[in-house]
This record gives C-alpha cells, sequence and structure tokens, in this order.
C-alpha cells in the first residue's frame, strides 16, 4: 500500500513535551489553573448542554437514513477541522445523542452531555460512580473520530478495552467512525488493523510498548524527513512497514487518576532477557546466607522508602561468609549490593501482597489496582532475589532496551481530556503536569450515601473478627456487601473467616481474576457478599436487583485505609450510585500497614495507649491519625513523581547535549 509523505509524517509525530515550569513560574501557572476551573466554565458547559436537549424534536422526527446523512455532513466538516468546526459541535452532539438512543436504548442525560463537552474541550472531566462515563466518552469519541486523527481512548484493562468497544460498536458505526480495539494477546496484524481505526481502545500500558517498540524499529529512522529521502534513493526499503501505531493524537483517558497519577511512578521498560548464570547462583547463596543476620542487630529496616542499612556486626558476618559467593561477588559493593537486594526481598516484599506465584513463575501485582502484571520484572536483581526467596527457578535478569515514563508519554499527546470519580483532591497536580484542568460534573441523581462512623481496633485479630461479625449482621437483612482489601492475603483471610461463621463470599483478587466482570455486575444482588482487592469495580456498573433499593441498598465495607484517599473514595463510590440508597464504612487498626509505614513509633505508642486507657476523644485521635499518615503518604508519592519529571527534563537535556533523540 503506497504512503504518501503526510501520512508517513503523522504516524511518528507526537508533541515535544515541553519543559515542566518551577518556582514563581510555577506559582503563577497554579492561578492560570484555577482560572481553567472557574465556575463559570461549569455553566458554561450546562448551557450548552440544554441548548443539544433542546434540539430533541428536530432530532426525532427524522428516520435513520436521514439522521445518518446529517451525520456525514457533520463529519465532513469536523474533517476539514478548522474554528468553523467548533460553531457545529452542539448540533453535532445533539444529533449523536439520537443516534446514541437508537443504538444503545439510551439517551445520554444533561450531565453526560456537559461530560462530552469538557473532553472535547480538553478538561478532566470528575464524574461519580455509575454516571455513565463510558457512554460520556463515546460522544466525544465520535467527534474525534470525525476528524481522521489518530483517537485513544484509554482505560486501566484489556476486559474494558474490549468490552467497551464492542458495546459501542453499532453507534459508532451508525455515526460513520470505525472503532478497534488493542489487547495484550493480539498480534502485530490484529494491532496494525485496529489502530488503524478512528477510534482505538487501548491500555495505556500496550499503547506505550507499542510506541516504544515502533520507535526501536524506526532506529535512526525517526525523522520522517530522513525517511523521505530514504524513499527516495532507495524505493524498496520501506522502515515503516512493521510499525503498529500511526501517531499520537487525541488521548480520552478513563480512569484518569489511576492512569496518569497513580501509575505515572512506574516507567514503561522494554527489556531482552539475556543470560546470567553467575547472578542466578550469587541470588541463592544470598538467600541462605542472610538466614544469619537478625533484624535490628545486623540491619536496620526503614518500611516507609523500603531501605536497608546494615550494622558493622551484619558487614562482619557477610565477610566471614563471603568465600562461597562466586569470584565477581566477593567484592565488596557487590557483595553488599547482593545481600541488600536479599533483605529487601525479605523484608519488604511478600506473597500474595507485591507478588503471586504462578506454577513456578513470579509474576507482580499492581499495589494500587491489584491486578497482576506477568509481562513485569523488578529490576537491579530484585526480582532474582525473590525468586530465590521463594524457592522457584531464577530467571535470567532482563536487560534495558528501551523506557520512558508514563508521565512524559501522556505529555507527548496533541490533545488530551480524561474522566474519572475522583480528581478533584490532584487538580493542581494534574494542571502542572498535563495542563488538565479539572471539573466536577454535578451527578444526575443527588448521592444519598450513609457514611456510617469508622470503627478503630488495637490490632489486625480485633479488626478482622469484627468486620465478619458486621457482614454477618448486614447480610442478616438481606442487603448486598462489597468489602474492599489491599491485597490478596488479607481478601483470603477474610473469606475463611466468613465461611467459619457460615457464610460463602465470592473472591476476586489477582489469583481470580477469571469472573471478575460477572461478580462486580451482580455485587448488587440480594444476599450476595463480594471480597475484592483495589481493583474492584472501577469501569464496571454495579446495579441493584429489583427488591435491594427497600432493603438499603449495596453496603461497602473498607478494611483498611490506602495510601491514596482517592482510592478509598473511589471504593465507596460503588455504594448509591444514580440516586440510589446506599452506605460505607472504614475499619481500622493501629496495626495496619499505613500506621506502621507512616507514623513515628512514639506517635504509635501513644494512640495505642489512648485507646487502651479509652480516653475522651480517642475515636477522634484515631482518624487524626490515619489522616497524618495518608497525607504523608501522598506527599511522599507526589514527592517520587516529580522526582520522575526531574529525571525526564535531565534526559532530554543530556540526550539533546548528545544529539540523540529525547523520547
Amino acid at each position: 500500500m503506497l504512503t504518501i509523505p503526510t501520512q508517513d509524517y503523522r504516524r511518528s509525530s507526537y508533541r515535544v513535551p515541553t519543559r515542566p515550569l518551577t518556582g514563581l513560574d510555577a506559582f503563577v501557572n497554579g492561578f492560570v489553573g484555577k482560572h481553567h476551573r472557574r465556575a463559570k466554565i461549569l455553566e458554561t458547559l450546562r448551557l450548552d448542554a440544554e441548548k443539544i436537549v433542546a434540539q430533541e424534536r428536530e432530532w426525532t422526527a427524522l428516520s435513520n437514513a436521514e439522521l445518518q446523512t446529517r451525520l456525514r455532513e457533520f463529519r465532513e466538516h469536523f474533517r476539514r477541522g478548522g474554528k468553523k468546526a467548533e460553531d457545529f459541535v452542539v448540533p453535532a452532539l445533539a444529533a449523536i445523542r439520537e443516534a446514541a438512543d437508537r443504538q444503545l436504548g439510551l439517551r445520554p442525560f444533561p450531565v453526560q452531555l456537559m461530560g462530552a463537552l469538557a473532553l472535547h474541550r480538553g478538561y478532566l472531566a470528575e464524574m461519580a460512580t455509575g454516571e455513565g462515563k463510558t457512554l460520556t466518552a463515546g460522544l466525544a469519541a465520535v467527534l474525534a473520530g470525525w476528524t481522521k486523527q489518530p483517537c485513544h481512548v484509554i482505560t486501566v484493562n484489556d476486559y474494558l478495552v474490549q468490552r467497551d468497544a464492542e458495546w459501542l460498536e453499532s453507534f459508532y458505526h451508525f455515526c460513520g467512525v470505525r472503532v478497534g480495539f488493542v489487547a495484550l494477546w493480539m498480534g502485530t496484524p490484529e494491532r496494525v488493523k485496529n489502530y488503524g481505526c478512528d477510534v482505538t481502545y487501548v491500555t495505556s500500558k500496550e499503547l506505550l510498548a507499542d510506541f516504544l517498540r515502533d520507535r526501536l524499529h524506526l532506529g535512526k529512522m525517526q525523522n520522517p524527513t530522513r525517511r523521505l529521502i530514504r524513499r527516495m534513493l532507495a524505493p524498496d526499503l520501506t522502515v515503516q512497514d512493521g510499525m503498529v501505531l500511526r501517531g499520537l493524537h487525541t488521548a480520552i483517558v478513563d480512569e484518569a487518576d489511576s492512569v496518569l497519577i497513580d501509575e505515572a511512578v512506574t516507567p514503561l521498560i522494554i527489556s531482552a532477557s539475556h543470560e546470567n548464570a553467575t547472578l542466578r547462583t550469587a541470588a541463592v547463596l544470598a538467600q541462605e546466607m542472610i538466614g544469619v543476620l537478625q533484624p535490628g542487630v545486623d540491619y536496620q529496616s526503614n518500611p516507609r522508602y523500603k531501605e536497608i542499612e546494615m550494622t558493622k556486626a551484619g558487614l562482619q558476618k557477610m565477610v566471614e561468609q563471603a568465600a562461597q559467593l562466586p569470584g565477581l561477588w566477593q567484592g565488596h559493593d557487590r557483595r553488599l549490593e547482593l545481600v541488600i537486594q536479599a533483605l529487601i526481598a525479605r523484608e519488604f516484599f511478600h506473597r500474595n501482597q507485591q507478588y503471586i506465584i504462578e506454577g513456578d513463575k513470579l509474576v507482580i501485582v499492581d499495589e494500587f489496582t491489584g491486578r497482576p502484571m506477568p509481562q513485569r520484572s523488578w529490576r537491579e536483581g530484585l526480582h532474582q532475589a525473590i525468586e530465590a526467596k521463594e524457592n522457584i527457578p531464577v530467571s535470567n535478569p532482563a536487560e534495558t532496551i528501551a523506557r520512558l515514563s508514563f508521565q512524559r508519554f501522556f505529555r507527548c499527546f496533541h490533545k488530551m481530556s480524561g474522566m474519572s470519580g475522583t480528581a478533584r483532591e490532584a487538580a493542581g497536580e494534574l494542571w502542572q503536569i498535563y495542563g488538565l484542568p479539572v471539573i466536577t460534573i454535578p451527578p444526575n441523581k443527588p448521592c444519598v450515601r450513609q457514611q456510617w462512623p469508622d470503627r478503630f481496633f488495637t490490632d489486625e485479630k480485633a479488626k478482622w473478627s469484627a468486620i465478619a461479625d458486621e457482614v454477618v449482621k448486614v447480610h442478616a437483612t438481606g442487603r448486598p456487601i462489597l468489602v474492599g482489601t489491599r491485597s490478596v492475603k488479607t481478601s483470603e483471610r477474610l473469606g475463611q473467616e466468613l465461611l467459619e461463621r457460615g457464610l460463602t463470599a465470592k473472591i476476586l483478587n489477582a489469583n481470580r481474576l477469571s469472573e471478575e466482570a460477572e461478580l462486580i455486575t451482580l455485587a448488587g444482588e440480594r444476599g450476595r457478599i463480594i471480597i475484592a482487592t483495589n481493583m474492584a469495580g472501577r469501569g464496571t456498573d454495579i446495579k441493584l436487583g429489583r427488591d435491594v433499593p427497600a432493603l438499603g441498598g449495596l453496603h461497602v465495607i473498607a478494611t483498611e485505609w490506602h495510601e491514596s484517599g482517592r482510592v478509598d473514595r473511589q471504593l465507596f463510590g460503588r455504594a448509591a450510585r444514580q440516586g440510589d440508597p446506599g452506605s460505607a464504612q472504614s475499619f481500622m487498626s493501629a496495626e495496619d500497614e499505613l500506621i506502621h509505614k507512616y507514623l513515628s513509633q512514639p506517635v504509635q505508642k501513644i494512640l495505642l495507649k489512648a485507646w487502651q486507657k479509652s480516653l475522651p476523644g480517642k475515636q477522634k485521635m484515631a482518624r487524626r491519625a490515619f489522616k497524618i499518615a495518608q497525607n504523608k503518604a501522598q506527599k511522599m508519592a507526589l514527592k517520587q513523581r516529580r522526582s520522575i519529571l526531574r529525571s525526564d527534563v535531565w534526559l532530554d537535556e543530556a540526550l539533546s547535549f548528545a544529539g540523540g533523540d529525547t523520547i
């Protein structure tokens, strides 16, 4: 197939990210962001949505053929682009709204129209759980697809990618837009076909991986002018063959807080395994060596930063055992590196929390989403250290071929917008990093969720017993219950507690993914008990059974606070959607990981004594302590993301100085 120069240019086209502002510039830019989030913007969206609704009769009177003809006319206006295209946004969305009703049986609410307008205009729309964000994204994606520029709708997992693309396919087709999706299991021909559609649903990890693989494929031919000269000199050599993307232009990011904030701290790395039998042997020996090391005597551990510091006694013990290591690893620095990685693996990485074992393979679990990441591995020997600890075959280390942070990647799009149920807490960061102003779209119906008082316990055993008792109590009323846990281990533990009380719960975690969609969809049925890790419900609607509203709706239990308050709010948002009744409650203990990692030992002791002696205001004191710990965790995560930004800037300057490619 002949590729014209313009098309070839767009296939490797992206926006070169500008340097993040600092100091006074960033301070002033913060006020600019607040201006973009002012109340008048929301009022403008509301008035435009009312104009769209006011045109309803005009569009309902048309036949399908007449409606499609008008949609094609709008498509041509958007294809030509320019300022005049914006004059057609309101009538075009009125026609698209009618198409959604005819093809999907859903007529978008005014608040969904406000959300679609916000996405089209480059905002991050905060919309409550259950407000119909999937359809809202579809409305905006039609407008983007009409431009014939690449439009990527990005969401959090392969299931949602496929589900959303297939569910909206008839709607897109009616509007004259081709839609496809890209998932982990697809080969190159399928990826080329689906990226070639007007709108492509894909996860952030797959999109960034394909972007990096395309650039590796191009090598020194990343510059389109160089490729054009190459084609002129050697017409038979087409370096673009083998590429899958057709460029970066528009991104609509679903669950934007998760994608752009929580997962942004981990760069995506493309690596190749290389044989290193010496390291594999050394990793196994290191596990044997640290068996004689005692915490607090031979080394000090810092759980907040996941750091290990050896004492003189510990170093001396390592010297005594160094002879058993392979020659390369007997040197002081290499030996210390090996031992510290083994201790980090022992102290901070635990099975069914940070990873799971599938067969004889170690699989990393994303701590924010609870999802397994089978294609990922830890670097610098940590992966091998954990494998040695678990006594499974030790894999060869991976050599990095290409890497890019998600923060930098998403700043490469010419146009970006997003949606989330929890974004306002990170509004300043989203503006400073991505230039995304957050606008809060009101719910279609007021939220009537009841927030039950938090319950605090001195130890985990008492907490889990109380949670199990509460589940039994609520279950007796017939209400469905969704229990959110932080890890595979705790979800299995609660399941066992309930089993001992005569109740059977459905458990959803990284070990049990096959039933995810079905379980979450049915979580609102009478008498259901679902125990799920943090992945629960994101992007999946929980509808209440017929008689459940009369019973009080869905009850959500948080078994501990997360390091990010937005994750807690997402979990609670599963209850009381679209004006339904519902309730939520938190259970906490002085032994929770959040307290252990982010409060000093003296403060922990004061909190524990206050609770044991039943001092006045102990409940308020406990909640305050958890809030302080959570704020510390969030500030630390923000500091880490800023560190990645500084690394990106350093990389830009270093590669630019060296004459290299800055992506």
